[in-house]
Parts: C-alpha cells; sequence; structure tokens
C-alpha cells in the first residue's frame, strides 16, 4: 500500500482535523486515517476530491512534484532552470526580476 504523507501534511498545515477531512469525503475518521497510514488505497475520485479541497495538483498530493499549486508548462520549466543555477546567478536573476517589475509598475501608473 501507498503511505500519503503529503495528505496528512496538507491537513496538519491547514489545521484540519482527520475527522474534518472524513466529513468533506463522506467517510469516518479511522477510514480516512487508514489513507494517511498507508492502509487503505486512497481511490482516485477521493484524490480528487482532497487536490481540489487543498488546492493543489494532483502530481503534488501523490508525493511527484515538490510544489503545490497549478503551474503552466512555462513556469515549470522556470523554476526547473532556477535550481539549475548557483546561488550568485540566483540573486541576479532576482535583481533583474525586481527590476523589471519596477519598470512595469512604473508603465502601468504612468
Amino acid at each position: 500500500m501507498a503511505f500519503y504523507q503529503r495528505i496528512r501534511d496538507l491537513r496538519e498545515d491547514s489545521d484540519k482535523t482527520q475527522t474534518d477531512l472524513a466529513e468533506y469525503l463522506g467517510t469516518t475518521a479511522q477510514y480516512y486515517g487508514k489513507y494517511e497510514k498507508g492502509e487503505r488505497e486512497l481511490p482516485f475520485s477521493r484524490a480528487i476530491q482532497l487536490a481540489d479541497y487543498y488546492n493543489v495538483s494532483l502530481d503534488y498530493l501523490a508525493g511527484r512534484k515538490n510544489y503545490n499549486g497549478n503551474l503552466t508548462d512555462e513556469e515549470e520549466e522556470l523554476i526547473c532552470l532556477w535550481r539549475s543555477l548557483s546561488e550568485r546567478s540566483r540573486g541576479k536573476v532576482e535583481y533583474l526580476m525586481s527590476e523589471l517589475v519596477r519598470e512595469e509598475s512604473k508603465k502601468a501608473g504612468a
């Protein structure tokens, strides 16, 4: 059986109880707890419900991605590129992005 650490982490980060999530899913807290422990497979329909509840992707919920939320392909590519940079290069990119944002703000305000 799979171990669904992410659903436990998301629940705890949201200050929710197993009972809260069980009610949302229409099951019992004991049954929901078995999902978190990997004693029961999480049905796909319930995985979708949980992804919607937490506003995360199914890939994130399944532990296949390390960020939550729904990103476009372009945004995912930027993250991959970012991770390949050195700390010094990341600092340069952050500076350039800040400058571009300031320029855009000035144009929008003019």
